[in-house]
């Protein structure tokens, strides 16, 4: 049998009632998982901190949640607000300490207390780091109606935070 002959086979074969193709792929599955990883750069020199140097399926083992919550327990109430009150405090958090996190934003929730961890640098003076910690609890507690508790530990440099390079 020929190549045209077995593609007509094919053809015909596949064909719907209303004279429409069905797609079908006969090339072999590449089931590659890329989300959530980074790429190596050509000088392996893109710092990474262990919460980035883990890849997603290490959630649990040797990484932790960024969002510390019960709402999305089958039957939790406020799922929806919870997601979006946590993205409100994590750009607010991100805007308010320009540039001084070098760690992502840990939220956890414990009954109506939010409390709200990072790694910041010692790059602004004691005044000013106190003045941003009460005026964010006062912010957040005003806006979302329930005691916010600031837990930062500072370091010297941002590269105190790396883990390695890729």
């Amino acid at each position: 049998m020929s190549l045209s002959q077995i593609k007509n086979v094919v053809t015909t074969s596949i064909k719907t009632q209303s004279g429409l193709f069905r797609l079908l792929h006969t090339s072999t599955a590449y089931q590659k998982c890329q989300s959530g990883r980074y790429r190596i750069t050509p000088k392996r020199d893109f710092p990474l901190t262990y919460e980035m140097a883990n890849p997603p399926h290490q959630i649990a083992h040797r990484k932790s949640w960024n969002s510390w919550n019960t709402s999305n327990l089958e039957g939790g109430l406020r799922a929806s607000e919870t997601a979006v009150e946590d993205m409100f405090i994590r750009k607010f958090m991100v805007g308010t300490w320009h540039s001084l996190f070098v760690s992502e934003v840990i939220i956890k929730r414990q009954h109506n207390i939010i409390r709200i961890a990072g790694i910041i640098r010692r790059s602004i003076g004691t005044r000013k780091m106190y003045f941003l910690i009460g005026y964010t609890e006062e912010f957040l507690s005003f806006w979302l109606q329930c005691p916010i508790k600031l837990e930062l530990q500072t370091v010297a440099d941002r590269r105190d935070v790396v883990f390695k390079y890729i």
